[in-house]
């Protein structure tokens, strides 16, 4: 194999390697808005159930 095929396959390689890494960068933001969206979520769940147990009377514990 000569050096310019090397060189080729070498280069080849890295513009590969490159589309992967891309390839990987999208999908970590796409999953990024995905658990950002899921944390927002929670939070909205979180105060509404706050909310709900805020409004409950009180309940007395009977230690008979």
């Amino acid at each position: 194999m000569s050096i310019t095929e090397r060189m080729w396959d070498t280069l080849a390689t890295v513009i590969r390697m490159n589309d992967k890494v891309v390839t990987l960068s999208v999908q970590m933001a796409e999953q990024q808005r995905k658990i950002e969206d899921l944390t927002a979520r929670v939070i909205r769940l979180e105060t509404a159930l706050e909310i709900v147990l805020a409004r409950r009377p009180a309940r007395r514990i009977d230690r008979s």
